[in-house]
């Protein structure tokens, strides 16, 4: 099964919940200060058959930064034993609307798994048209992933560094303004504050609406537009640790833009880099 958009409707998925070929995943994550618990929220409510993709635990435990990819074998294990594999299309969703879902749409692109998308409005605009759910924990069959790692999709430390001087890809950041700017103490330990040298602010809420969907493509034309997004130029996205510069590679790619890379280190890494060039503003 195809789809011509990274972002499905609710009605849609509504309708396509029996399809033999289509797995659902809760891809919920949350900051320790949300207060939230985002296993214990699947267990409580789920949408049907859904299995729970924990992204910390599909992430590089060997890595001192929050959630690195993990290593192809690694990840390749954890989706078989979810039951997510070759020819299966993944639905991903989560608990806040739009916020972890598209790092999980964007782990499993970045393994080369390309039929994935994002359920647009997530778990809340679900729950609000009173559509299914349960608390049944789902029994998958394990299904074979063949991991087809897309180093396009990923940029790291040396990448970014080198783009200083080419200029190449624009680095949109996703923090929200007063971090950008280096106005706010970073929630990291030894993070120093401030943004990449030439990079461009998108705060992630910019681009979803009041109900919680991502905002139309011409509206996110329009604020990639008016926040200096150069829609022309391959990019990069960046956050904190690598969970909402995924939301706004979705956005690119809602509008239609596929020269989009994801800065796996963000401003955990660069931040924490003393060599690394820091600009606050």
């Amino acid at each position: 099964m195809k789809l011509a958009s990274p972002l499905v409707s609710t009605e849609w998925l509504a309708e396509h919940l029996a399809a033999p070929d289509m797995r659902i995943a809760d891809a919920s994550w949350y900051l320790p200060q949300a207060g939230r618990d985002a296993r214990g929220e699947y267990l409580a409510a789920h949408i049907p058959g859904a299995v729970f993709f924990d992204i910390d635990d599909l992430s590089d435990e060997t890595n001192v930064l929050p959630h690195m990819l993990a290593p192809a074998p690694k990840f390749a294990s954890r989706m078989r034993n979810l039951g997510l594999g070759d020819g299966n299309l993944i639905v991903v969703y989560d608990g806040a609307g739009i916020y972890s879902a598209p790092r999980a749409w964007w782990m499993l692109r970045a393994m080369g798994h390309e039929e994935v998308a994002v359920l647009d409005g997530g778990f809340p605009k679900w729950k609000r048209e009173g559509r299914p759910i349960e608390d049944l924990l789902p029994q998958p069959y394990p299904r074979h992933f063949t991991p087809r790692p897309n180093n396009a999709l990923v940029r790291g430390f040396s990448q970014i560094v080198s783009n200083l001087q080419s200029g190449r890809e624009q680095v949109v950041d996703l923090r929200g303004a007063g971090r950008f700017a280096g106005k706010e103490i970073e929630p990291r330990p030894g993070v120093r504050a401030g943004h990449i040298p030439g990079s461009v602010n998108v705060p992630y809420t910019e681009l979803s609406g009041a109900d919680g969907t991502l905002k139309s493509r011409p509206e996110l034309l329009e604020t990639f537009r008016r926040l200096g997004v150069e829609t022309t130029r391959p990019s990069v996205t960046s956050c904190g640790s690598g969970i909402t510069a995924a939301i706004g590679m979705l956005a690119l790619a809602a509008t239609g833009k596929e020269d989009v890379s994801l800065y796996d280190g963000s401003w955990s890494e660069w931040g924490a880099r003393a060599e690394a060039p820091a600009v606050t503003e």
